[in-house]
């Protein structure tokens, strides 16, 4: 049995494990809060805590089994490869990682997980050693470090409160517990890629497929909404206005420029980027359970379809490029349907999982009492999730044959096996979870035309993606007559461009001044060599006095004789 097989079938135990006593503690409401004493050092105890509720587990159990089939589809994925067995622990290391920073109710012990999974991503998105790779993979960890800095301040600013454990106070509201958030929010914020630190997601696709799957549905990008999850009590006594713009503007700026995009897995990476907005949207709304509800069916469809376009790409002879993949649907039927599943899925078609979380969502967001600039945001990204997902099944699936016809076509029974518990998961995971979690009925009425707003929206959205597809944009040139709006709207609204040209461009030319003044100028001479030149200094006195001191006694008695005489 290789590596792959034994972790991919060890890890979907312990995640069907973990699911299942998740749900015990859920139906139970039983918590258990773990000290783990590992060193008694004079009178000092060392302990690492744990803390086991339904949420942690669940989510624990969901990790885990999308771990294991990622793993299990990374066996047939990555057997060409000469570091597959590198891969291989980097994975295992990810996601041990995120069960650390899931089932830690200390901040101390959270940093461990936190630094853990940016450490390893970075690893994992510089694989392929190439020089865009390594580009990406600065600016996902040198963006991921404000976050880790936020942490330690917050760490240092807990101290205001006598322990490390955040879940002991979070009924507790001091005037200097405003700061603790903020600096949780701007972690969070940087680690789930919301703006203005959004550039770095779509960049960190240089990554192997598995691994996308991995961070994109249930472990990177997902622990800041987490973070902000287990925070969320705190947020009560603030007004968390602009964080919901920031968030909803995330989501509305990822379905835009997903509509834009020919890059395969960067219209799945922005599509994450927006369903991440949407998740902080409800929670800064003040619905933190919906949040977590939405992460986990958002986890199982996502996982799905990076699945499905990496067997794609690899077919294509690794070929991203939607254009060139036409009438795909013909040479891998099994993977296409599983592909528009999860597609569906991700729209919120009725029924499937991503309907359950996503209509809660919007039905709770128009209980709630924010202006119609909100609602109308939170409509139009609903709709441009159909239109780019529309847009996406057109083009790799039904389009006319493309220059890419000679492939060999090939669907592996590994990676098709890996893809059948995903499906299972995208389209009954909504319901199921739904039932368990949100046990309690609770009757919410609405006027017919908003109950069918979600849905006229689906269907429009849809349509709107389908005519794009076939409008033939070199005879009317409107690309060209508004180049500037439509390349706005296709490069993230600047972003890549204000995290990279724009922050080396003025910081590099400072640096090498200040190390032309500084380290190699009179700053080195003044503080780092003066030290050196008086202790040197004094040594030779020393070392002459201690090798010639007959000499020296004898000239030191000749002079005070000399001076005596005069």
């Amino acid at each position: 049995m290789s590596l792959y097989l034994l972790g991919g079938f060890l890890l979907l135990l312990f995640g069907i494990l973990f699911c299942f006593m998740g749900l015990s503690f859920l139906s139970e409401e039983y918590v258990l809060f773990l000290d783990w004493e590992f060193l008694s050092l004079n009178g000092s105890s060392f302990m690492m805590t744990f803390l086991f509720d339904w949420m942690s587990l669940l989510f624990v159990g969901c990790v885990f089994i999308i771990s294991s089939l990622v793993i299990y589809y990374s066996e047939s994925y990555m057997m060409n490869d000469q570091d597959s067995v590198r891969f291989y622990f980097l994975v295992l290391l990810f996601v041990m990682s995120m069960m650390m920073m899931i089932i830690s109710p200390n901040l101390m012990s959270i940093l461990i997980g936190w630094d853990g999974l940016g450490l390893v991503s970075y690893c994992l998105v510089i694989f392929f050693q190439n020089y865009k790779s390594y580009s990406a993979g600065m600016l996902t960890i040198l963006t991921n470090r404000i976050g880790d800095v936020a942490i330690l301040i917050s760490i240092a600013w807990m101290l205001n409160f006598g322990s490390w454990h955040y879940i002991f106070y979070m009924n507790v509201w001091e005037y200097w517990g405003f700061y603790l958030v903020i600096l949780i929010v701007l972690a969070g914020f940087t680690k789930s890629a919301q703006i203005p630190f959004s550039s770095w997601l779509p960049a960190a696709m240089a990554a192997p497929t598995p691994v996308s799957s991995l961070v994109h549905s249930s472990t990177l990008v997902t622990a800041g909404v987490y973070l902000l999850i287990r925070f969320s009590k705190l947020f009560i006594n603030l007004d968390c206005s602009f964080m919901l713009l920031l968030s909803m503007m995330t989501m509305f700026m990822a379905g835009l420029g997903a509509s834009f995009e020919f890059d395969l897995k960067k219209i799945i990476a922005l599509s994450t980027l927006s369903q991440l907005g949407l998740m902080m949207s409800i929670l800064f709304i003040g619905f933190p359970t919906l949040s977590f509800f939405h992460l986990l069916t958002h986890a199982f469809f996502k996982a799905l379809l990076f699945l499905c376009a990496g067997l794609m790409i690899h077919c294509m002879s690794d070929s991203q490029d939607i254009r060139h993949m036409g009438s795909v649907v013909n040479h891998l039927p099994f993977t296409c349907a599983c592909f528009c599943i999860s597609n569906m899925s991700l729209c919120g078609l009725p029924f499937m999982s991503g309907f359950y979380s996503k209509d809660l969502i919007i039905e709770m967001m128009m209980t709630s009492y924010f202006n119609s600039f909100v609602f109308i945001i939170f409509f139009v990204s609903v709709g441009l999730t159909v239109s780019y997902s529309t847009r996406l099944v057109y083009f790799c699936l039904s389009f006319n044959m493309s220059s890419y016809v000679c492939q060999s076509y090939y669907e592996d029974k590994i990676m098709m096996k890996s893809m059948i518990l995903l499906t299972l998961l995208a389209i009954f995971g909504g319901s199921i979870l739904s039932w368990l979690i949100f046990s309690d009925p609770v009757l919410v009425v609405f006027p017919l035309f908003l109950k069918i707003m979600p849905l006229v929206f689906v269907f429009s959205g849809g349509w709107v993606g389908y005519e794009l597809c076939y409008f033939d944009y070199s005879s009317y040139m409107y690309s060209l007559r508004f180049y500037l709006v439509s390349f706005f709207s296709g490069s993230m609204w600047f972003m890549p461009f204000f995290s990279t040209f724009l922050m080396y461009g003025w910081v590099l030319p400072l640096s090498r001044s200040l190390v032309g003044l500084m380290d190699n100028g009179w700053g080195e001479y003044m503080i780092s060599c003066s030290p050196l030149i008086y202790s040197s200094l004094l040594s030779k006195i020393v070392t002459f006095y201690h090798m010639n001191n007959v000499s020296v006694f004898m000239g030191v008695f000749i002079f005070i004789l000399i001076i005596s005489f005069i």
